[in-house]
């Protein structure tokens, strides 16, 4: 297919032999991020193995564009069936609880837009068994692009703010990370680094082996688990594949600097670990876990951050993110910078458009009967 002066073409990644190259050699002229980098979305071809097909987007000849699509059924209410296309997804609960985040097509620099239009054109005029194709996390811009490009109706599956902290714009106005916060939130990590010093030196511990760092993570477990629980969706230290993947994950990228496990010691206890990963020297903070404090005053976690953060101010990075999610630690320590969202862009339907109706009668009784209950 020819979309302007773009040719898209498609084909199995199992079958790209050149696949990684490509890749590699299209990033050098992208601004992707980790998510979207060969990095991550390699590791993801390699370890989960899906049954994914390549689009890739050439301008003349030369290669501006990349996806990698699979084709999945999505069983929703018991009796309702969807043949969904899913961009760097699996469609799968336990693989996707990797949860991909700012996705979208690797595009060469200055031609995002011509290559989502061409990709996202190829699939409603090429493939016409699917029903709806689902992209998360993505900008909510972006996702309105898409929607307004393909014509399609866009629905909102789950949403979240972004939050992070400019690192290089710290160091150009010469300031320390701690004078940009509320006067509240700068008390209490002064407040909580006091009162860590009276039990020993709080200080940041990196590994000094990928094993070290492989166990590093594993430590994580018990706390994060502790967090966020046990169940489907919640701690991923709960999901073996999850594990597997980021295992591995730091097994190859910890001596290429891809990943970062940073311990907060105080003495010789440790009250925080964090596992970042890191590129085009952006800081993602991945997840973490904290030691629980009887006393509230004591506050791992922002303390935590808040030496990480000025750690990589220092160590020449430009950015730490937070990434998506509407944890208030997030807000206090960080700008918001933007908006993500999973959406459903769904072709007309009959079945898709009774859901839709079926979901905002539900929507409505709920509401009412929230308002009546608050009476």
């Amino acid at each position: 297919m020819t979309a302007g002066m773009l040719a898209v073409t498609i084909e199995p990644a199992a079958a790209c032999a050149a696949l990684r190259d490509e890749w590699l050699d299209l990033e050098q002229r992208a601004e992707p991020t980790v998510f979207l980098s060969w990095q991550w979305l390699g590791h993801w071809l390699r370890v989960y193995s899906p049954d994914a097909l390549v689009l890739r987007v050439r301008e003349e000849g030369r290669l501006v564009g990349l996806g990698l699509i699979v084709e999945t059924e999505e069983r929703r209410h018991g009796v309702l069936k969807s043949r969904c296309l899913r961009l760097h997804q699996t469609g799968h609960r336990m693989l996707d609880q990797i949860w991909i985040e700012y996705n979208g097509f690797l595009a060469e620099r200055g031609k995002e837009d011509a290559v989502a239009k061409a990709c996202l054109n190829h699939l409603c005029r090429n493939m016409p068994g699917w029903d709806e194709f689902i992209l998360g996390a993505i900008d909510a811009d972006e996702a309105e692009q898409y929607a307004r490009i393909t014509g399609l109706y866009k629905h909102l599956r789950w949403e979240a703010p972004c939050f992070g902290v400019d690192l290089e714009g710290l160091r150009r106005r010469g300031e320390g990370y701690l004078e940009t916060l509320s006067r509240n939130t700068r008390y209490q990590i002064n407040r909580a680094h006091r009162r860590y010093c009276e039990r020993g030196t709080v200080r940041l511990v990196r590994p000094d082996s990928v094993e070290e760092a492989v166990a590093t993570f594993d430590q994580i477990g018990p706390r994060h688990l502790e967090r966020w629980g046990s169940g489907p969706d919640q701690s991923g230290f709960a999901n073996p594949d999850f594990v597997r993947f980021h295992r591995e994950l730091i097994r190859s990228e910890w001596t290429q600097g891809g990943v970062d496990l940073v311990r907060v010691m105080v003495g010789e206890e440790q009250i925080a670990c964090f596992y970042n990963l890191l590129h085009n020297q952006v800081v993602y903070f991945y997840l973490g876990g904290m030691a629980v404090e009887a006393d509230n005053r004591l506050k791992p976690g922002l303390l935590g951050h808040s030496l990480c953060i000025e750690d990589y101010r220092e160590r020449g990075f430009q950015y730490y993110d937070f990434m998506g999610g509407d944890e208030r630690y997030k807000s206090n320590l960080g700008q918001f910078h933007r908006n993500l969202v999973q959406v459903a862009l769904q072709r007309p339907r009959f079945k898709l458009k009774l859901e839709d109706v079926a979901r905002r009668a539900r929507n409505r009784w709920l509401g009412e009967v929230s308002v009546s209950n608050e009476r």
